[in-house]
């Protein structure tokens, strides 16, 4: 990812593509989950893991599913050629393994998840479809994720709808 645009622009673009999620954030669906990633600018290093693990006709199936969506900037973060190698075909079981750590069954909305949170005392624990757990909790106003291995992803857009389920844009990719 060494020809990535400059930081200040790749803020731009992130900022400009949260707020185009944020605009379509609780509208109809005009498409599953998998229309809206493509149609957002700045989910396409996602839409190309997706595409490449294999997933697209099982995220495009009757769910419901809620799919917390890192951003390309959120990719960017990971060590230098941890993407390129994940998209060989070598790689494809890892390569879904972590896409569906992204992955809750259901359809859990930023008021679902917040009525979770709530109920846990500060915290809900979220099964992902691949197995692992999520652990979710507020903050002012603001949702974060911790993965399997302590990394923490905040959530920048919640409740942007797909006819098959809910996408919440985050920006940390989530370790299983």
């Amino acid at each position: 990812m060494a020809d990535s645009a400059p930081a200040a622009d790749e803020a731009t673009t992130s900022a400009d593509a949260t707020a185009a999620m944020d605009a379509t954030a609780g509208a109809p669906a005009s498409g599953d989950v998998v229309d809206a990633a493509i149609a957002s600018p700045d989910h396409t290093t996602l839409v190309a893991a997706v595409q490449a693990a294999g997933l697209v006709d099982t995220l495009k199936g009757d769910g419901p599913f809620t799919v917390f969506a890192p951003t390309n900037a959120a990719f960017e973060k990971l060590p230098a050629g941890t993407v390129e190698g994940l998209l060989e075909p070598s790689a494809k079981d890892d390569l879904s393994g972590l896409l569906t750590y992204h992955v809750v069954s259901g359809n859990v909305d930023a008021a679902t998840l917040t009525q979770q949170i709530e109920a846990g005392g500060g915290s809900a624990t979220l099964t992902t479809v691949q197995g692992g757990t999520l652990t979710a909790r507020a903050d002012g106003g603001t949702v974060t994720l911790t993965d399997a291995k302590g990394g923490v992803s905040t959530v920048t857009a919640a409740d942007v709808r797909g006819s098959n389920g809910v996408i919440h844009v985050i920006d940390t990719v989530l370790m299983p």
